[in-house]
């Protein structure tokens, strides 16, 4: 058994050692900058019951994003393909660890008929880390994009990958098929990747940054930093300028906000104040487009993101910022 905040006793059940997330995170008092509207205007629910009808994931429901109302009742979702079951167990993310089923090779057309219906004119897809197929799961990448084209040809299209465990030929597959941007998400300093992310690796993550860029330096690519576990200011600031070294052009910060007991627990809250000095340093930096705040995301607002990054001025290159 376990006490949560509000001193409800409720059972503790484990999965390979963590408790599961349908375990709240222990009741606390959040700072007012992190409140949200619960969600359930008409157009979330349009978008909730088609995602039900498609037998579809999303990362928004996975990761508990706190946007989710907002997101979903202007009619944008980040797909979440691949399933809803990830071969890594990070210990921030909300998403259930476990065997993956088989692939779902009729997914794709899912995912592009879910596009067409919603008249989408920008689409993030995503996936879980899929370490037991040979390729991480970059052919359904792939197929995705290729069905989304051919559906919705005007959409744009961003996927927010995996690492493929370091596999070039991989992200060469997703590259070919022709993403408008490239996402891969850092997390993380370097100091806290063992404790929070043992299966990736901070090295890993900056080297397909900048392979992507050098696949075709005038697609996007872009990486999201989350703030409370434990960081400090310094290797915030290491992180950004690493970015930076490898050409990313697009970069999200946000609060890192604990789903469940299962999960580390915040260190601290930063304000807001904090998020707008990050993103001075940021601009500072020459990111083509910077979104920092206690409750941005990734995908949050991803179409506008990409739109400011084609509207910025042309990026200066790694080597004009002291990169390899």
């Amino acid at each position: 058994m376990t006490t949560l905040g509000d001193q409800r006793t409720v059972p503790a059940t484990f999965f390979r050692g963590r408790r599961i997330r349908a375990e709240p995170a222990p009741a606390g008092a959040k700072p007012r900058w992190l409140k949200v509207r619960a969600p359930g205007t008409p157009g979330y629910r349009r978008l909730k019951r088609l995602v039900r009808e498609q037998s579809l994931h999303t990362v928004c429901e996975e990761a508990n994003c706190p946007n989710i109302g907002e997101c979903w009742h202007h009619g944008t979702a980040t797909f979440m393909i691949l399933g809803g079951v990830c071969t890594r167990a990070c210990a921030y993310c909300n998403v259930e660890h476990g065997q993956p089923g088989p692939v779902d090779e009729a997914e794709p057309a899912r995912v592009a008929e879910a596009v067409r219906i919603l008249n989408l004119d920008y689409v993030v897809i995503t996936s879980v880390d899929r370490d037991d197929l040979d390729d991480g799961g970059a052919g359904a990448f792939a197929a995705t994009i290729t069905a989304i084209r051919t559906k919705s040809p005007a959409c744009r299209i961003e996927t927010l990958v995996p690492d493929f465990g370091g596999r070039d030929a991989s992200l060469d597959t997703v590259l070919s098929a022709g993403p408008d941007v490239l996402n891969h998400n850092i997390e993380t300093v370097r100091s806290q990747y063992r404790r929070a992310r043992p299966g990736g690796n901070y090295d890993r993550a900056l080297r397909l940054l900048g392979h992507a860029h050098r696949h075709q330096p005038a697609r996007p690519t872009k990486s999201g930093l989350m703030v409370g576990l434990g960081e400090t200011w310094d290797e915030l600031l290491e992180t950004l300028a690493d970015l930076r070294r490898v050409d990313c052009g697009i970069l999200t910060i946000g609060q890192y906000l604990r789903p469940s007991v299962a999960h580390l627990p915040v260190a601290r809250y930063y304000h807001p104040d904090e998020f707008a000095a990050l993103k001075q340093v940021a601009v500072s930096l020459r990111f083509g487009h910077v979104e920092s705040g206690p409750l941005v995301r990734s995908s949050y607002h991803a179409h506008e993101q990409a739109e400011a990054f084609a509207a910025s001025p042309p990026l200066r290159q790694a080597e004009e910022i002291g990169g390899p």
